[in-house]
């Protein structure tokens, strides 16, 4: 188990230092990459970067959640990577570093930034194509602040968003400016939602060929997304339909051939792409959950245990080792994603044909054809909780599942989750309701931000 360890170590220190920052906003300094066409903004667009899922390379958001194992940690946790997965209240005292996750979400819209308030003004190229280029930026800006009013917001309550702090919403790329202060949780869904609407008409209706790009499709998943976060799940199953209508992508049969490329921007089933390399480490009762003829678990797990789930550690979520193709894991939006949460939704609003057919959708492709028997029931509870044993499986670690725990726990239905050292032990514990749901901004941010109110 070392060897998980030091991985986990160091992806979380790669994660950290990866950019000079500027009041820890992490934004690259004014006038160092000169755009002046419509090509330069294209390219722009197309930037490494911004094709990564949040965490890089490996997902280290990944392990705040309640289906991952780290047995080898220290006792007391002391590392940055140790007490990112005991939620600790920081990560890192060092303020030399770039913050985690805060950091890389913001360098990411000062790119999007970049597009948006710079295009207009580009030579060469249609007022189409202008358009087109600013609204992938909005879009690409959304995405990254859906992340952080999740990450350092409140779970989301209808009754207190307009009260609640989220994050500041910047939305000029000068690094001269003074950071705004945090908006609130209402009004951050505000700007995002109205951002991603006002990009609709003007997105590409096709991004087949570079699913990282944006589209209509692509802006749905998104708003699907979004709704279904804050818990509004009747806009969240009428955009996820929108985005399956409008879409080309098609979910991956594991019963069929399977794609002959890795790479994601391509991958069949992705509607909004962003990757990280799949690298985790699952709990055995996460093991435990799945059925004896699902293909996920000898398809994206290894066991050198011969699949038993009795010893901590044998079992690894690292797809490269069993299933090349199947090596990165898209953080982005998926066709899969988007039957499931119809499926909740529905089966929410007592819609039991409709989630039973979307749960039937995703599961025949998951379950060997020979033995698979559609799951049957009339009783609401059972269905949701049967969609929700789905989504856990498959959308395990593309960075949701914190974010999932933090909605379900608004609903009681969430029990206190345990860290354990090698012997067993507990070493940390998160009650229902907890505090630690909602990251604390990182220290890095207030050093240069001293007014800003810091979360409980």
């Amino acid at each position: 188990m070392k060897q998980y360890k030091y991985i986990f170590i160091l992806l979380v220190l790669c994660s950290m230092v990866l950019a000079g920052c500027n009041k820890f906003l992490d934004i690259k300094p004014k006038g160092k990459t000169l755009l002046s066409t419509v090509t330069d903004y294209d390219q722009w667009l197309n930037d490494p970067a911004l094709t990564q899922g949040f965490g890089p390379p490996f997902g280290t958001f990944n392990y705040l959640g309640d289906n991952v194992d780290v047995t080898s940690i220290t006792t007391p946790p002391t590392l940055p990577g140790e007490l990112l997965y005991t939620w600790g209240l920081q990560f890192s005292v060092d303020l030399g570093i770039s913050p985690l996750f805060w950091g890389e979400h913001y360098a990411k819209i000062n790119q999007f930034n970049t597009v948006v308030n710079g295009i207009d003004a580009a030579t060469g190229g249609t007022e189409i194509q202008k358009r087109s280029l600013k609204a992938e930026a909005l879009l690409g800006r959304a995405l990254e602040y859906f992340y952080l009013v999740n990450e350092y917001g409140k779970p989301y309550d209808s009754t207190t968003v307009s009260r609640d702090l989220a994050v500041p919403f910047v939305t000029s790329n000068d690094v001269t400016q003074k950071v705004p202060p945090r908006s609130t949780i209402a009004e951050v869904y505000q700007h995002i939602i109205g951002d991603i609407k006002t990009a609709i008409p003007d997105l590409p209706l096709d991004n087949t060929t570079n699913r990282f790009r944006g589209s209509t499709a692509s802006a749905y998943s998104m708003l699907a997304r979004i709704y279904f976060y804050a818990r509004n799940y009747t806009d969240a199953r009428k955009n996820a339909e929108l985005a399956l209508a409008n879409s080309k992508a098609v979910m991956i049969d594991f019963n069929g051939t399977l794609p002959a490329s890795n790479l994601t921007s391509i991958m069949p089933d992705v509607i909004y792409g962003r990757y990280v390399i799949g690298n985790s480490t699952p709990t055995l009762d996460f093991m435990r959950s799945f059925d004896a003829n699902d293909l996920r678990v000898k398809k994206l797990y290894t066991s050198i245990e011969g699949y038993k789930f009795i010893t901590r550690g044998a079992t690894s979520f690292v797809p490269t080792n069993i299933t090349a193709v199947l090596a990165n894991v898209n953080t982005g939006t998926s066709v899969q994603e988007m039957k499931l949460i119809i499926a909740e939704c529905a089966a929410r609003a007592n819609d039991l044909t409709v989630a039973l057919q979307q749960l039937d959708e995703v599961r025949k492709n998951r379950y060997a054809t020979a033995s698979y028997v559609r799951y049957q029931s009339t009783v609401r509870e059972n269905v949701l909780l049967e969609v929700l044993r789905e989504r856990s499986h498959e959308l395990p670690y593309n960075g949701l599942r914190w974010f999932d725990m933090r909605r379900l726990d608004q609903e009681n239905r969430m029990g206190t989750v345990n860290r354990y050292d090698a012997q067993g032990n507990i070493i940390a514990t998160l009650p229902p309701h907890s505090n630690r749901y909602t990251l604390q901004i990182p220290v890095q941010v207030l050093s240069f931000n001293p007014g800003m109110q810091q979360n409980p």
